[in-house]
C-alpha cells in the first residue's frame, strides 16, 4: 500500500491510500461524513486483490487531508474536489461513495452532465437524493456529543457501541484509533476539522444544510444516466426503503442491493456481503 497526495479545490492537499495495480482500472472510495479513508480498508483491499487501483481517499477536512482555511465544507467544495481527483487520472474511475461521499460524488457526476464524463460508473452506499430527517439529526447529535474528546480509545469505543449497538464491539481498537487523533493533553478526539460540524459561521444548521440541500440532490440524481448501483444498509435510519424506491423511479436503470443486517454503515456492518455486491458490479463496467 502506497500513500498519495492528490490537489483538490483551491489547492488544498488531499491524502490517499491507494492500493492494487498501477494499471489497474481505477476506482475511488470516499467515506461518510466524520470518518476516514482508513473506513475502507477491507474493501479496499478486496478491489485490489481482483486488479482493481483502489484509491481510499480521505476526504477535506477529514483524517490527513489539510483542512479548509475558511472552513468551507459545502457540498459544491466537496464535489469540487471529487471532480479534480476523478480527472487526475489517464481514463475515467469507478466511484464508490458512502453518505456524504455518495451525495458529493452524486453531485460532481450530476454537474458533468450524469454520463460518463467523469466517472465510469457511480456506487452509492447508504445515501441517495431524499433522506430521513431523523437519520440525519441522529448521525448529527453522535457528531456533536464529544466536542472535547475522549480520556480514551475504550471511552470512545463505549461511545460509537451506543450509537450502533446491533455492531458488536471490537476487542481490537487499532480500526477506531486511524479515525482519532491524540491531543497534546492526551485526549482522543475525532480525526476531522471541528468546523465540520460548526460551519464557517459557527452553526451546526448552516453546515447541515449546506451539504443536505434537496433540490441540488434531487437535480443530479434526475441527470444520472451512467452505470449506477444503490446499496442500502435494510436497518438504516438515514436511507428507508421508501427513499430507496423514489431513487429507483429517478434513476431505473440503476441496481439495487438491500443489505440484510447492516445499518448505515454498511460496508463496515456487512463487509463480505458489501463487496460482493460492488465487486460483480463493477465487473460488468470494468474500463480496461
Amino acid at each position: 500500500m502506497a500513500t498519495a497526495t492528490f490537489v483538490g479545490r483551491d489547492g488544498l492537499q488531499l491524502v490517499a491510500d491507494v492500493l492494487g495495480p498501477d494499471d489497474g482500472p481505477p476506482v475511488i472510495l470516499l467515506h461518510g461524513g466524520g470518518q476516514t479513508r482508513h473506513s475502507w480498508h477491507g474493501t479496499a483491499t478486496t478491489l485490489a486483490g481482483r486488479g482493481w487501483r483502489a484509491v481510499s481517499l480521505d476526504m477535506r477536512g477529514h483524517g490527513e487531508s489539510h483542512w479548509d482555511p475558511e472552513g468551507d465544507y459545502s457540498l459544491e467544495a466537496f464535489a469540487a474536489d471529487i471532480t479534480l481527483v476523478a480527472g487526475s487520472f489517464g481514463r475515467r474511475p469507478a466511484l464508490v461513495g458512502a453518505s456524504l461521499g455518495g451525495i458529493s460524488s452524486m453531485i460532481a457526476i450530476g454537474d458533468s452532465g450524469g454520463g460518463t464524463a467523469l466517472a465510469s460508473s457511480l456506487t452509492l452506499v447508504d445515501v441517495a437524493h431524499r433522506m430521513e430527517t431523523t437519520g440525519r439529526e441522529r448521525i448529527g447529535a453522535f457528531m456533536r456529543s464529544a466536542p472535547d474528546g475522549f480520556a480514551s480509545l475504550e471511552e470512545a469505543a463505549d461511545a460509537v457501541a451506543a450509537y450502533n449497538p446491533h455492531r458488536p464491539r471490537p476487542r481490537d481498537l487499532s480500526g477506531l484509533q486511524k479515525n482519532l487523533r491524540q491531543r497534546d493533553d492526551g485526549r482522543w478526539v475525532w480525526h476531522w476539522d471541528p468546523r465540520f460540524i460548526t460551519g464557517k459561521f459557527g452553526s451546526p444548521d448552516e453546515t447541515r444544510a449546506s451539504v443536505v440541500d434537496p433540490r441540488r440532490l434531487d437535480a443530479a440524481a434526475e441527470s444520472l444516466t451512467l452505470p449506477t448501483l444503490l446499496v442500502r444498509g435494510r436497518s438504516s435510519d438515514l436511507l428507508s426503503e421508501a427513499g430507496a424506491r423514489a431513487f429507483l423511479d429517478v434513476v431505473p436503470h440503476a441496481r439495487f442491493a438491500d443489505v440484510e443486517g447492516a445499518g448505515h454503515m454498511v460496508a463496515g456492518d456487512r463487509n463480505e456481503v458489501f463487496n460482493k455486491a460492488i465487486l460483480e458490479f463493477l465487473a460488468d463496467h470494468r474500463l480496461e
